[in-house]
């Protein structure tokens, strides 16, 4: 199947009350990869590796609550926390009846998936880790004006914040570490900046931000989770990421001494400029492990 040929839907399904936007390619037959977004981002990261992964495997790929198309109905009376959204997701691939599948993380997308893995270990066949963190070194000092709102959430620390939900912000989270900013599509960045400033929504963000602590805390549990089932694991990593630096993707190599470390030139958005190599490696991992 030639990528060109390559036929993507785009669905909604109810799961955990939530009315959940996803994109899927591939034959349901396939093994399934579960592609899992991070902040500010949505499904949409996915758009070029969908094809390209979709020949040999089911994609799936789900918009997070709180981003992208997914709709959260306002007397579901959410309460967003990374502890919420993995639940929505559990009973998103409950609903698809996914038995088995492998996951790719990236930021948010990883303490996601991870508390998946936790919930049900059987499940996951494998895990890629783009910029997906499960390790303190991992975390860069970019963290600094988050971690002090962890310390002391006043409004003061709050309000500081905000700046991380501009444009600007959200422009300079795709571009910075990037050798080659023309190589990021505009398009990217504005459709997250759009769908950030839907009214609500930045404090929905800012809730996240406090509650990233608790993923912090399951370092341990996840780092347990790796040492006692060995899931076959790349870590395939834009090096010049501020936030999830390049000690986060060594680190694994400590509990999984089989995880595969691949580094490239590229900044927290590696996809964007990296994909085609992204998906090579990727293809290389599954084809050995699955």
């Amino acid at each position: 199947m030639s990528k060109a040929a390559v036929k993507v839907s785009y669905r909604n399904v109810e799961a955990d009350g939530v009315k959940v936007f996803y994109r899927e390619a591939g034959a349901a037959g396939k093994p399934v990869v579960l592609l899992l977004h991070g902040y500010p981002t949505s499904s949409h990261m996915f758009r070029h590796l969908i094809p390209e992964l979709a020949a040999d495997y089911h994609v799936i790929a789900p918009d997070l609550p709180g981003f992208g198309f997914t709709e959260v109905p306002v007397d579901r009376g959410y309460k967003y926390s990374f502890a919420a959204i993995a639940k929505t997701i559990e009973a998103f691939v409950d609903v698809l009846e996914l038995e088995k599948f492998a996951i790719y993380i990236f930021d948010y997308g990883a303490p996601t998936g991870l508390r998946l893995a936790l919930t049900h270990p059987e499940r996951v066949t494998a895990i890629i880790s783009q910029n997906g963190n499960a390790y303190e070194e991992g975390l860069g000092d970019a963290w600094n004006p988050i971690q002090k709102y962890w310390q002391d959430p006043s409004e003061a620390n709050r309000n500081a914040l905000r700046e991380f939900l501009t444009l600007e912000g959200t422009k300079w989270q795709y571009v910075h570490g990037e050798p080659n900013p023309e190589s990021v599509a505009p398009e990217s960045y504005t459709l997250d900046q759009a769908l950030l400033d839907r009214p609500g929504n930045n404090e929905i963000q800012l809730d996240l931000f406090l509650d990233y602590a608790s993923n912090v805390k399951l370092y341990p549990a996840f780092q347990k989770y790796f040492r006692e089932n060995q899931p076959p694991l790349l870590a395939v990593w834009g090096k010049n990421d501020v936030f999830f630096i390049p000690p986060g993707a060594e680190a694994y190599k400590k509990d999984i001494p089989g995880a595969v470390v691949k580094f490239l030139d590229a900044g927290h958005f590696a996809l964007e400029s990296h994909g085609e190599e992204i998906a090579a490696e990727i293809k290389a991992f599954l084809g050995k492990v699955l």
